[in-house]
């Protein structure tokens, strides 16, 4: 039976990797797609086609890539965005299909901050949102990147609102400091493990 493919995804600051942990510890693997990205990245053919169209600059000597440069390429010009996704998205696919194989449980989560702004959501059986107070995440992810208010709002304003994610949604987990984050993943994981329809 193929295993069922299950997208979290969350705002900046919503608290989905500390989601993920808990279901790694009932024996749920999580696919980071930042993390698998940056690792694309370094690989030789996709290297070789994002020097191409941005010359040298964009890596540095050591061959690692100058983010804070490329980053800026991509919010400047919207077709440097596409063709940076064009080149990478279905390698990220191919990756996680192989990692899927690898695995033994019954389902996988597939971690994404953008998973409904990249259209991602057609790809998997269910989707998870993690969700949280504006203030709650904005506090969070100041401390966490050690930025200032204004950095964060910025990345704030490139993500769908909550409420059209939670719409969209098939589970919603509020991270919001008062609820307890465990028992609620574990109900989703009770339901997950349970439903053969999926």
């Amino acid at each position: 039976m193929e295993i069922k493919r299950i997208g979290i995804t969350g705002n900046i600051g919503s608290g989905k990797s500390l989601v993920c942990k808990i279901f790694n510890h009932l024996g749920i693997n999580t696919f980071y797609s930042d993390e698998e990205t940056k690792m694309l990245y370094l690989l030789p053919e996709i290297r070789k086609q994002i020097v191409d169209y941005f010359k040298d600059e964009v890596y540095f000597h050591d061959g690692s890539l100058n983010r804070k440069l490329l980053s800026y390429h991509l919010f400047q010009n919207p077709k440097a965005l596409q063709f940076i996704e064009t080149i990478l998205y279905p390698k990220l696919n191919e990756t996680f299909d192989r990692w899927c194989k690898r695995q033994n449980s019954d389902f996988v989560l597939f971690e994404s901050a953008i998973l409904f702004e990249k259209k991602f959501e057609s790809q998997f059986d269910k989707i998870i949102f993690v969700s949280a107070p504006e203030n709650v995440r904005l506090q969070r992810a100041m401390l966490r990147d050690n930025c200032n208010e204004e950095n964060v709002r910025s990345r704030m304003r490139l993500q769908w609102d909550e409420e059209t994610k939670i719409q969209k949604s098939d589970f919603v987990i509020t991270n919001d400091g008062k609820q307890m984050l465990f028992p609620q993943v574990v109900e989703i994981w009770k339901e997950l493990q349970n439903n053969d329809n999926l």
